[in-house]
């Protein structure tokens, strides 16, 4: 009689891995990064690679120095925590300030928990708040036309004509939420002001596309951000469309709110956690001391996973059946 061989599970392995998911990442930000370099030119460039090649050598030093461990590189996190810094980083920032920021990403924001898989909060989201809460005014400056020339060193443009000009979010902040003022093609394809990530909204929905057919994400965390926030926007009196397209809204909803290790394990979790993320959003643009409110939000439920992963979770195989019976 033939016998069964019984092992540990998981029996069948489904092919994916940390490193196939992490790089299908990093293939569905390449729109962004196009239009952005594309919008911004070469301080677009600049800005990026500071970013990418500070977080590297940070992991890299970390892990090799500190923590005595292989290197962690091959799979692509430090690489996608460089390019999300960069995507929330004016393309006018000096290149020390960028470089601060990736350092922080890194060694505050990951490594300091253990690294990949232990950190609370998302590590680019933590640098990039603490370049605002230390640099507000050069992480609100922003250029008011692209320039031809930059200084590396100081991060100023050598052209005139690029001094300091307003975002779209900061328009809606003054009041001037009138979508007949703006034209909806110019938004979509990145003709407009802001950070890099958040110049090509159809650039985005391209790559959250491409993460939605390789299911590295599902479509709970976007769809409840975005949809959560264009109802709060109309009912504080905002217009729903413009709220999307303005700020790292997109931008937040797509790459750093999915993020598998700060986010919920459960499907209901991940409504409410996105839910609560467009909600946060709307509150602080409208009443809060900050124009942007995206950052802030997906740090804030960030803390709240852990109480999400635990009341919000699916019943034991067979507990409905024990409690029958009981």
């Amino acid at each position: 009689m033939n016998r069964l061989t019984v092992s540990l599970s998981p029996h069948i392995h489904s092919g994916g891995s940390i490193s196939r998911c992490m790089w299908n990442v990093v293939i569905a930000m390449m729109p962004a990064l196009a239009v952005a370099i594309w919008t911004f030119g070469l301080p677009a460039i600049q800005v990026t690679i500071v970013c990418v090649a500070t977080c590297l050598a940070t992991e890299w030093l970390i892990t090799r120095f500190m923590l005595r461990q292989p290197s962690t590189l091959s799979n692509g996190s430090a690489l996608i925590t460089g390019l999300l810094l960069a995507f929330n980083l004016p393309s006018i920032l000096p290149w020390w300030m960028a470089a601060i920021g990736a350092i922080v990403a890194i060694g505050i924001g990951k490594m300091s928990f253990g690294g990949l898989g232990c950190n609370i909060w998302n590590p680019a989201l933590v640098g990039r708040v603490f370049l605002l809460i230390s640099f507000p005014a050069a992480m609100t400056t922003w250029p008011s036309d692209v320039p031809s020339g930059f200084d590396a060193i100081s991060g100023a443009s050598t052209q005139a004509d690029a001094s300091s000009g307003a975002t779209l979010l900061t328009h809606l902040n003054a009041g001037d939420n009138s979508l007949s003022d703006y034209n909806l093609l110019d938004l979509a394809v990145g003709n407009m002001n802001g950070s890099l990530g958040e110049v090509g909204a159809i650039a985005i929905l391209i790559g959250l596309a491409y993460l939605l057919i390789t299911h590295t994400v599902t479509w709970h965390i976007p769809v409840s951000v975005l949809a959560s926030a264009a109802f709060f926007s109309w009912v504080l009196g905002g217009n729903p469309l413009l709220d999307l397209f303005a700020g790292g809204l997109l931008l937040g909803a797509v790459f750093m709110a999915t993020d598998y290790v700060t986010s919920p394990m459960t499907r209901s979790g991940q409504v409410l956690f996105g839910i609560m993320i467009g909600l946060i959003t709307i509150i602080i643009r409208r009443f809060g001391a900050y124009p942007e409110g995206v950052s802030f939000a997906i740090l804030l439920m960030n803390s709240f996973v852990p109480l999400i992963n635990k009341y919000m979770r699916p019943s034991v195989f067979g507990e409905k059946e024990r409690r029958a019976a009981a």
